[in-house]
């Protein structure tokens, strides 16, 4: 019996750090698809609007998605795209799409300028970060963005929920990336590739704000020019 239990516990110590890679692998691979239909929605837009990236007269969430009317939206139909499979709100935040604090867990580039730009403007596109997770401060990963899904009117009127470098608004500094043991982090590119980069480190990464040996791109992954 002792030997019995003794090999249960052993297919379990390695059943269930399998299951939770899987878990955070599927969470990853959603992640990234809403990134990307973000993406695709944006450049939609642009195309709608002389490559501007968005109008500075209402959040950029609200021009990507009809509130009042969410089947007929243009760009992006369903208001789960805006939520991380990473964030699990909870009250006042909401997973509902009909609410005056949906969750909404991505930011614009928080750089000044950035929304109402030509993105002719960006000179790297590759590696210029559109959108990404817009995390709050803390040890474990969470957010505080919202939206208010309760009319267009509303929704227009929110505040744009913002990422730069480790700081959203709202929110604040964040510590980690939302995956690999907050090691990483997933982005969408001005170029519309989307992909997992490292939190923070000497080589590429998210957190690098400026040009270095081993980053060039540093710089460029948050100011266009």
């Amino acid at each position: 019996m002792l030997v019995v239990i003794a090999t249960i516990g052993i297919l379990l110590g390695i059943a269930v750090p399998a299951l939770n890679s899987a878990y955070e692998r599927a969470k990853v691979t959603k992640d990234l698809s809403n990134l990307r239909q973000l993406g695709a929605g944006t450049q939609m837009y642009m195309n709608d609007n002389n490559g501007v990236l968005f109008s500075t007269t209402g959040s950029w969430m609200s021009q990507l998605y009809n509130a009042d009317n969410p089947a007929a939206s243009k760009y992006i139909s369903s208001w789960n795209v805006f939520v991380s499979p990473f964030d699990h709100p909870v009250s006042p935040r909401t997973a509902s799409s009909n609410s005056a604090t949906s969750a909404l867990s991505y930011g614009i580039n928080g750089t000044a300028g950035v929304v109402g730009m030509s993105a002719d403007r960006i000179s790297k596109p590759t590696a210029f970060v559109v959108f990404a997770p817009a995390q709050a401060s803390g040890a474990a990963v969470n957010f505080q963005g919202t939206g208010n899904t309760t009319s267009q009117a509303n929704l227009a009127g929110n505040s744009n929920v913002t990422v730069l470098a480790a700081t959203s608004s709202p929110g604040g500094a964040a510590t980690g990336g939302t995956q690999n043991n907050r090691t990483k982090i997933n982005v969408v590119c001005a170029d519309w590739h989307v992909e997992t980069m490292p939190w923070s480190g000497t080589g590429p990464a998210f957190t690098n704000t400026t040009q270095t040996g081993n980053d060039p791109d540093g710089y460029f992954r948050w100011n266009p020019q």
